[in-house]
Formats: structure tokens, C-alpha cells, sequence
């Protein structure tokens, strides 16, 4: 197919639109936006690179509010392309608007909507491609579209949950590194030379944090920027895949964080693999598609390796309990739903367990750090303002020699 820029008018408004349509010929491009009703004015194929696509990266708020809308309409009865176009002109996201037309001009070009959709891997995953792709193979479109907003709305909670956790502690962390180098920058050196000024020995605390400070005023731009290569040097490891292995291995073993980490993985491979078992994607193919969205390298290779276990014949469970990443309480939840055969229901509520457990955990870490930091702050500055003071205090010993 070739790109053509064309502008037109629409019948019924007049209204001027300039955009780009994908099509066989140009003859084709007319006659589909014939059928939007729109009168073309000028029509010029596109000349670009082969096999590029449009599209960006598109927010998970975005996508979680274009699938349920999208899942509404179809389901009230309305044609797939008149939903897109009603999509297209009302979101406000001018990434996500084009992505839509892109797909809606696709569509009107007799590609399937999962073959639109792989087009923009930045916009749409694998995981909600083959659940689109099942739900037109069945049939069942609508629903399956319900369950992928149902899915993303539920990981996007889960999301904002950990950031508004870890936000708060966050902030307090930082306020406190920045007022610790205000003080020993701009107030400690004034003390320091109050206290040069009196001629005698300085008590070893206070000694020691005007060495600090002065090592801080001659460095401090050595230690900013190292300070923020050793940050960059970190995320630019763990983004290798040496670098991700090791992290991934260890942060599940971090004490409270790491617990919180694992399940949070946990929560999105059950829910993610209950998602596409109850869309009617074959097991094996979700089992691929799971190990790349869990999100943690060690469980990957478990699922992969269990994925390789089931093709030989073993069971689910089976294959899952030969992984020490995957705890006894899912495994025997996973033996109950192949028993009876609700394995996808039996998923669904482990995802939704592990997510209340997280919440839990995640509230009584807010409230214990809340006090953590705030002894935190009081230890820190406290001990700089009485290394300060404890000259002062033996200030009649000093004037008296």
C-alpha cells in the first residue's frame, strides 16, 4: 500500500481536512474518502522510507480510556470504522488522535484491526494485539475489548499506588540532602570562623563537621557530578542485560521492597495470563506473551522453561512448581483451577489477592516511613546544630584561659 497527503471537505460542514490515507491506488484513497463523505480537493502520494509507520508512544491513561469507549460503541452496535473516527475527533492527545487515524485509515483499507494495531508497537502491545486478534476470531470483540480495559485500568491503579507510595518518601529525601548541603555550604563555614576566632581546641564533633564542611565547599562540584554519573551509571547498567539479570535477581530478595517488587510481578503475570486464556489464545503463545510483559528477567526464564515443560505434556502447575520464583499459595490455586477447569477465574482471583496484599503493604510502609524520615531529618540536623552549639556550651572554659 502507499501514503497519500490529501485535503478535503467534508458534505456536511464543509469543514477543511488535511491528513495522509493509506490505500492500493489513488483511485482507491478517493473512493474511501468517498465513503467518510468527504469531497477530495487535492490527492499526492507520500514518498517516504518503506515499511515506516506512524504513531508514538502512548500514555497508559489514554489507552485505558480509547479501549473502554471503543468497547462501548462496538458493543452498542456502531461499525468499527465510525467508532474510530468518533474516537479520533474527540481525544485530545495529539499522538493518540493520529495513531487512531492511522488505524481507522488501515482498517478502511481492509486490514483487520489486530493487523492495524501491530502496526504502532509503541502504542499497543503485544498482549492487547492477540487479544484483539482473538476476540475478531471469535467473535466476541466487544467483550474482549471490556476485558483488556478492565485489565489496563486495573494495571494502571496498580501503578499509581507504588508511585504515590514511594512519591512521599521521595520528596522528603531529597529536601533533606539538599537543606544538609545548604547547611555545611553556607552556615557551617560562618561557625567555623566564629569559633577560629576564640583561639582554642574545638570539641572533636565540631571539628569534624567543619572539616566536612570545607571538604564539601572545595568539591562540590566533583561530588555533584559524580554524584549524578554514579546515578547514570547505575540505570545505564541495569538497562544492559547483564546489568538488568543482576538486578532483577536481587531487588526480589531486598527486605520489605523486595517482597512488595515480587508481587507486584506475580500480580501482573496472573492477571495477564488469566486475560488471554479467558480471550482463547492458545497456552503456549501466552506463556510467550506473558514472559515478556512480567517485567523481572528471572521470572521470564521461569515462564519460558515451564512454556517448554507444557509442550512436552506436563500441566500448568507442574511445570510452574519446578521454579522457586513462583510460591506454594499460586501453585496450589493453579492445581484447583485445572482440577475444575476455571484456571482463568482461579487466576484472576490470586492477580486480585496479591494486588490487596500490595496495597496493605504499601500503606504500612507509607505510615512507617512517615516516622523513619522525620527521626531521619531530626538526627541529621540536630546533630549538625549541636556540633555547632558545643563550643558555645564550653565557652567559659575558653574566655577563662
Amino acid at each position: 500500500m502507499s501514503a497519500y497527503a490529501y485535503v478535503a471537505r467534508e458534505t456536511a460542514t464543509g469543514r477543511e481536512i488535511r491528513s495522509s490515507i493509506e490505500a492500493a491506488t489513488e483511485q482507491a484513497a478517493i473512493a474511501a474518502l468517498l465513503n467518510r463523505n468527504m469531497l477530495v480537493v487535492s490527492i499526492q502520494e507520500k514518498i517516504g522510507k518503506k515499511g515506516r509507520t506512524s504513531g508514538g508512544k502512548v500514555g497508559l491513561a489514554d489507552l485505558v480510556v480509547f479501549t473502554r469507549q471503543l468497547a462501548t460503541m462496538i458493543d452498542a452496535g456502531l461499525a468499527m470504522v465510525q467508532s474510530l473516527q468518533a474516537l479520533a475527533d474527540q481525544t485530545t492527545n495529539k499522538v493518540m488522535r493520529d495513531v487512531i487515524r492511522d488505524i481507522c485509515t488501515r482498517v478502511e483499507g481492509g486490514d483487520s484491526f489486530s493487523e492495524a494495531l501491530q502496526k504502532h508497537p509503541k502504542a499497543f502491545s503485544r498482549l492487547y494485539v492477540c487479544m484483539v486478534g482473538a476476540g475478531e476470531k471469535g467473535g466476541l470483540l466487544a467483550e474482549i475489548l471490556g476485558r483488556l480495559a478492565v485489565y489496563l485500568e486495573n494495571a494502571a491503579r496498580l501503578r499509581k499506588k507504588v508511585k504515590s507510595a514511594m512519591m512521599y518518601p521521595t520528596v522528603v529525601s531529597v529536601v533533606a540532602v539538599l537543606i544538609t548541603i545548604f547547611l555545611l555550604i553556607k552556615v557551617v563555614p560562618v561557625f567555623g570562623e566564629i569559633f577560629k576566632s576564640f583561639g582554642a581546641a574545638l570539641p572533636a564533633p565540631t571539628q569534624f563537621l567543619i572539616d566536612i564542611s570545607h571538604f564539601v565547599q572545595k568539591f562540590i562540584l566533583l561530588i555533584l557530578v559524580g554524584g549524578g554519573g554514579a546515578v547514570y551509571g547505575w540505570f545505564y547498567f541495569i538497562k544492559t542485560p547483564g546489568g538488568r539479570a543482576f538486578w532483577d535477581t536481587y531487588r526480589i530478595k531486598l527486605p520489605i521492597f523486595g517482597s512488595i517488587a515480587h508481587k507486584i510481578c506475580l500480580a501482573r503475570f496472573t492477571r495477564t495470563l488469566a486475560s488471554l486464556v479467558r480471550s482463547g489464545v492458545p497456552i503456549l503463545e501466552v506463556l510467550q506473551i506473558v514472559s515478556q510483559t512480567v517485567g523481572n528477567v528471572v521470572m521470564e526464564k521461569a515462564i519460558k522453561a515451564s512454556a517448554l515443560d507444557i509442550e512436552r505434556g506436563e500441566g500448568i502447575s507442574v511445570a510452574l512448581s519446578k521454579h522457586p520464583v513462583f510460591p506454594i499459595m499460586i501453585i496450589r490455586m493453579v492445581t484447583a483451577g485445572e482440577q475444575t477447569g476455571k484456571i482463568d477465574n482461579m487466576l484472576e482471583r490470586i492477580a486480585d489477592f496479591l494486588d490487596d496484599e500490595i496495597e496493605t503493604t504499601l500503606s504500612g510502609l507509607t505510615a512507617l516511613i512517615e516516622p523513619i524520615l522525620i527521626v531521619f531529618l531530626g538526627v541529621v540536623v540536630g546533630g549538625m546544630v549541636i556540633c555547632m552549639f558545643l563550643p558555645i556550651f564550653k565557652l567559659p572554659e575558653i574566655v577563662s584561659k
